[in-house]
């Protein structure tokens, strides 16, 4: 079941576009952006399954393999599953104009041309030999008085309605969207930079460079809103949040099953309580150095330490648990428990990421809400499986 299940879900990935999107989803929930690209030459790999079976049958008729093997199959596990096709690069917005067609004219890298007939609510794809530059200032093509232009910090445009004497805001980058950008590229550079002012029935438009992958426009109705091109933007990388939410789903499994534990629970939850901490440390040379102790050295020390920690007391966590015989509910708490907890911590900050929340403030309250209530609720589950243990005990003495 196991192999065939492997290989029909392979073949789906590599063959369909269907595929790929969900195994790229899939992946994304669990590990942070990713990408599954499509590619039937992949399929060559499929062989692969039927060794595997032939593996298996074979190693439940002999002894386990000697070591040498192991050495000498391990390198080419590694190598198989290395194996990977480049993305291809994300487009960088990189200059807008109005072409001699009086469209909008997007220029991206590498020498792609995104053109606008309609104001910029429907676009079409071409290819250009070289960039067009473009302007930081712009009036309103026969009206003077309305101008724009890009601020000198390059995170915002301004408007003026005398012709340039003087200027107020019209539209800035918040301090969110900086922070999304910074995170999707180490270089976030490609703020602000050009614009085009086109004049349209009913008023004007303003298009404007917003980023590495997006502009700005600004309708007639003088609203602004982001469009990314492609239009599908690359997603808002969550390493550290989403290791914080493994290591809170791993703290949350280990407390609620030590918390039902017959025997061994003071032990037990020592090493826990050991073992999550190691887990908080191991979670430091995760993070931008800002966020770092000052001391580089101490900060991998930490790291270093709190894995091993957490790798050492992981295992003996489980034997204990294991071993000291748990009551049902609350290993059920844990092991349902673990899981939603991680989804409190991490869909606030995937909403920010995607822009539905507008405040990472907000998305940091709402995951201490959503984490705080489930727990709350494992602790009454347990607490009230403890009375009923308590309860029995009395009656059968």
């Amino acid at each position: 079941m196991a192999v065939v299940v492997t290989g029909v879900l392979f073949a789906a990935v590599k063959t369909t576009e269907t595929g790929a999107e969900a195994a790229s989803h899939a992946w994304t929930f669990l590990a942070g952006p990713s990408r599954v690209l499509a590619d039937p030459t992949d399929l060559l790999a499929l062989p692969a399954i039927a060794l595997a079976w032939w593996v298996r049958a074979h190693s439940l008729r002999r002894p386990p393999a000697a070591r040498w093997r192991f050495a000498v199959t391990m390198p080419l596990a590694v190598l198989a599953v290395t194996a990977t096709s480049a993305a291809p690069p994300t487009p960088y917005v990189g200059s807008v104009t109005v072409d001699d067609q009086d469209r909008i004219a997007v220029h991206t890298w590498p020498h792609t041309v995104w053109t606008s007939e309609d104001g910029g609510r429907t676009w079409s794809e071409s290819t250009a030999d070289k960039e067009r530059k473009g302007q930081t200032a712009q009036c309103v093509p026969k009206q003077a008085t309305r101008c724009y232009r890009v601020t000198e910090d390059r995170k915002g445009v301004e408007q003026s309605d005398d012709g340039g004497s003087t200027w107020r805001p019209s539209w800035r980058l918040s301090s969110d969207d900086i922070e999304r950008l910074s995170r999707r590229y180490d270089d976030p550079s490609g703020f602000p930079t050009t614009l085009a002012v086109q004049a349209r029935p009913g008023g004007h438009i303003v298009v404007v460079a917003g980023g590495p992958d997006s502009v700005v426009i600004r309708d007639v109705s003088g609203t602004w809103r982001r469009v990314s091109l492609p239009e599908e933007a690359p997603e808002v990388p969550l390493r550290g949040e989403l290791v914080w939410a493994w290591a809170l789903a791993a703290c949350a499994l280990f407390g609620f099953m030590g918390a039902g534990l017959r025997r061994y629970g003071r032990t037990y939850l020592g090493i826990a309580a050991v073992t999550c901490a190691g887990f908080a440390a191991a979670l430091t040379p995760w993070f931008d150095y800002a966020s770092m102790p000052a001391n580089q050295e101490v900060s991998m020390l930490m790291g270093t330490g709190g894995l091993l920690a957490a790798v050492l007391g992981a295992p003996v966590c489980l034997g204990l648990a294991v071993a000291g015989r748990p009551r049902k509910v609350p290993v059920l708490t844990g092991v349902l428990g673990a899981p939603l907890v991680y989804a409190a911590v991490s869909l606030p900050f995937r909403a920010w990421a995607d822009g539905s929340l507008a405040s990472y403030q907000i998305a940091v309250a709402l995951a201490v809400l959503l984490t705080a209530a489930v727990l709350v609720a494992g602790a009454l589950l347990v607490r009230r499986d403890a009375r009923a243990e308590e309860q029995r005990s009395s009656a059968g003495l």
